[in-house]
Formats: C-alpha cells, sequence, structure tokens
C-alpha cells in the first residue's frame, strides 16, 4: 500500500487526496474580502445595461462600469490613444484605441477584475504546491 497521510481532521488520504485538501485551504485563505473587488469588476464590466439600438458590430449593451464611468468621467484627449478591449474584441484579438477617459475606465474594469483573478489562481496554485511538498514524502512531491 502507497504512501498515507493526515490533514487537519482527515486521515488515511492518498497523496492526490491531501493535495485537494491542500488546495480547497489554500484556496479559502486566498479568496478573502479583496476578492469582492475582483468579482465585482468582472460582473460590472459584463454588458447586461439594456439601451437603445446600436450600430452593426457594437456591443449590444453596455456595462454598469461603462456607463457610470462614461458618465463621471467623460473627458475626451486630443487624440486616441488609450488602449481598450470588450467581451467580443478580446475574442478577435482587436485592440481599440479611444480618446475618451471614461470610455477606457469603463472598459478596464474588467481588465482588471481578470487580471485579479488570474493573479488569485496563480497565489493559490503556487501555495498549493508549496504547501503539499512541505507536508509529504520526498516521493510524492509535485513538480
Amino acid at each position: 500500500m502507497g504512501n498515507t497521510y493526515r490533514y487537519g481532521i482527515h486521515e488515511n488520504l492518498s497523496p492526490g487526496e491531501l493535495f485537494l485538501l491542500v488546495t480547497i485551504d489554500e484556496t479559502c485563505k486566498q479568496l478573502g474580502i479583496e476578492d469582492f473587488a475582483t468579482v465585482g469588476a468582472i460582473l460590472a464590466g459584463q454588458n447586461w445595461v439594456p439601451t437603445r439600438g446600436k450600430f452593426h458590430g457594437a456591443t449590444p449593451r453596455p456595462s454598469v462600469a461603462s456607463k457610470l464611468a462614461r458618465t463621471y468621467l467623460n473627458y475626451d484627449l486630443k487624440r486616441k490613444i488609450l488602449p481598450t478591449v470588450t467581451n467580443a474584441s478580446v475574442r478577435q484579438l482587436k485592440v481599440f484605441m479611444t480618446r475618451n477617459l471614461g470610455t477606457f475606465v469603463g472598459r478596464s474594469v474588467p481588465v482588471l477584475g481578470w487580471a485579479l483573478f488570474a493573479r488569485d489562481v496563480a497565489i493559490i496554485t503556487a501555495n498549493s504546491v508549496g504547501q503539499y511538498n512541505r507536508l509529504v514524502k520526498s516521493e510524492d512531491r509535485a513538480f
């Protein structure tokens, strides 16, 4: 029979079961209060707000972030120098340039949310592997 481990109240765990429990624990540690901001940024950037008709090819509805940013940060620069992406443009690997600060901020909010989410996933993975490797015998270590 292979190596078995104990983690908290759990006994006789296989290396795979131990890794799962460590990952769950590290996820719970990482997903603290700051992740309300991550989820909020992702959700605020989704185009759910109903609107009147738009031109063909335009994103059908604006997001809450876009509406608020365009209202409160309605400032135009002289040239289109601010890079932006939308859900549709990401799928097409296109970046649109804008000169309006509100448009730039509104479209950047969900990008920030996804970046924070990716950071959390990287931290959870690194912490899980590190903690797991500290708990197991050398032959059961990951990486």
